[in-house]
Order: C-alpha cells, then structure tokens, then sequence
C-alpha cells in the first residue's frame, strides 16, 4: 500500500471569459489552478496557504470533484478518478468529504438538522429504516458536540460555531478517508475556532482521517498541519514539513508571509524583521511568465526569472521550493516564527 492516500499531478482549473450577449465567444480565462502537484499522505494533515484568489479553495474542490479539471490528474488511493462520472464517482465522493467556509450558507435552511446530516445516508442508500438513520444521525450530533435532542430543529436556531459541528458531523458521516477542511473557523469567532480546531483533529485520531486544511491564519496553520503547500497564483511556490516552513522558509514568498505574523512578545518583536512585497497580485486571466512571482519579489534577476520557470526542488532537508534564487540564512534572521520566548533582559 502506498503511503500516498492522494497523488495530485499537474493539475489545471481555467475558468473561460465570455463576450457577448447573444453569441457569447471565449475572449481569455481565468487561471485558477495552473499546474498544482502535490501528494497527501495517509493520516498527515496537509495546510494549503496562501493570499485570497491563489487558488487554494479549486485546488480543494478539484480534488473532491467538486469541479473537473481541465486538465491533469487526481489518483486516490491509487486509482485514477481524474473523469469519474456515475458509480466511480460516487464512491470517490463516500472517501472524500468536504467541510465548507461559510457555516450559515453551507447548510439548507429548510431542512431540519437531522434531515441535513441524514442526506448522505439517503445519497448513497444506506440505513434505509427512518429509526436506525434517526439513531445513527443523533450519535453523530453527540460525536461533535451537539444535544442530540436538537435533531428536529434548524440551521437558523444555531451559532455559528454550532453549524459548523453540523457541517462536521455531515462531513463524518459516510465514515471518509479523507476530509477537506476549507477555511472552517475563518467565518467564526476567536474563541469557538479552538474548539473546532481541538474537535478536527479529535476525531482524526478516533477515526484516522486524512486531513487537508485551508486556512489564512498561519498560527493555525502550524498548530495543526504536518505538512504546508504555500500557493501563489495558482501555484504552489513551496512544500514543505510544517517546522521546516516555519523555521527557514526557502522561498521569498513564503518569508514574506511569515514576516506579516504579528508577535506577541515585545522584545521578539522588536527583532523581528518585515518583508514589505511592493506592488499588487497579477491578473490570474493575465499571469506573469515564468516564474508567477517575479513582479514582486525582492529577489528578482532579468532575463532568468522572468524566462525560466523553476520547478520544485529540494532546498534544505524537507523543503521543496520553486526558486531560482531561494533564501539565505542571513535574509532569514528574525524573520521566521520563533518557538520559543527568550528570557527578558
């Protein structure tokens, strides 16, 4: 068996640009997603970071099959599902579930709780008694933390943070392998996303789930992910083991990021350098060449970067990054995450 639960090559999402109101005709396309490679391991969990619009919620909808690719290929647990249609599909979509952002939108407000976390049952025809599936829905409730009691009632008598134990408990449900976490504290407050965060990996130990998690907050990031891919216009620029990343970042976009964590220590602060990029995102329907970050990085060598893109490559022991020019140590003081507090002067 391969250690790979998910092997994701040269994957490509363009979106078409239309002109025209009757005779629409295709005048560009959006590059969502522009040849994403990257593998998830059986029960890591894998973080995808990066600025809005780099891609990573169609790289998570891609691999869930959310969308098809326009090109490239998605194996799962070493079978291809990259054009799944019908039963293929349909067991792809049992292995593979996905927890969405948006806890208020992501749920049908029609429907009772219990009717929401049941549907996948109904989908795939599996408890087909009206007393089991209530039973097996209510133990999934109490799983995530909420009153089995409340199974009748709907999405709007909630929090937010108590949708989103709703979303989760629909999301464990069919028993998955593997589970994509789109940014589900991004939309809740401080103090609830602790609890979503301690609940996921919690029931990635009881269940031994793969986990891929997309977030904004680095913090949480490093908190909960072995393994970071930072993506850049539809890129991934570097991947990395999570204190490999944290610590010596190799390329200058993922140091720049790093450099925006705010510390909370003064004296650590006060040493930590920042890394101002100059300049606004590129047009992903209008890409740089090469290399897609040389419009803004402070690195940045004519007639190389602009003309050759770099490929991943290994930079420091688990460190992959697509640089010509990667990071030296000198540029890195103080500007990675530190572990540890020093002692006051």
């Amino acid at each position: 068996m391969s250690d790979n639960l998910m092997e994701v090559r040269d994957l490509v999402k363009h979106f078409p640009i239309s002109q025209g109101v009757v005779f629409q005709r295709q005048v560009g396309a959006v590059h969502a997603v522009d040849g994403v490679s990257l593998d998830v391991r059986r029960g890591e969990t894998l973080g995808l970071v990066g600025e809005t619009g780099c891609g990573k919620s169609t790289t998570a909808r891609l691999m869930t099959r959310l969308l098809d690719p326009t090109s490239g290929t998605i194996a799962f647990d070493g079978q291809d599902v990259t054009r799944a249609k019908g039963h293929d599909l349909k067991v792809l979509r049992r292995s593979v579930q996905m927890i969405f952002q948006d806890p208020y939108s992501s749920l049908n407000p029609r429907k009772t709780v219990g009717s929401v976390i049941a549907e996948p049952f109904a989908i795939h025809g599996m408890l087909e008694g009206k007393g089991e599936r209530k039973q097996r829905v209510q133990e999934l409730m109490d799983r995530v933390g909420l009153n089995p009691e409340h199974y009748n009632r709907y999405p709007h008598e909630f929090s937010g943070g108590q949708r989103q134990r709703i979303g989760v408990a629909r999301a464990i449900a069919l028993e998955p392998k593997m589970i994509v976490a789109d940014e589900p504290v991004s939309a809740l407050d401080v103090s609830i996303q602790a609890q979503i965060l301690n609940l996921l990996r919690e029931l990635q130990r009881d269940m031994g789930l793969t986990l891929v998690f997309i977030a904004h907050d680095l913090s949480v990031v490093r908190h909960m992910c072995d393994r970071v891919a930072v993506m850049y216009l539809g890129n991934v620029v570097e991947l990395a083991d999570s204190d490999a990343l944290y610590e010596r970042p190799s390329h200058p976009y993922t140091g720049a990021l790093l450099s925006a964590v705010p510390v909370a220590d003064v004296h650590l602060a006060k040493t930590k350098k920042r890394q101002i990029l100059q300049g606004d995102v590129p047009s992903p329907s209008n890409p740089p060449s090469a290399c897609r970050f040389h419009t803004r990085c402070p690195k940045f060598v004519a007639g190389h970067c602009d003309v050759e893109t770099p490929q991943l490559t290994e930079k420091g022991p688990g460190d992959l990054a697509a640089c010509h020019y990667p990071l030296t140590r000198s540029e890195l003081a103080g500007d990675a995450i530190p572990t540890a507090a020093p002692p006051p002067p």
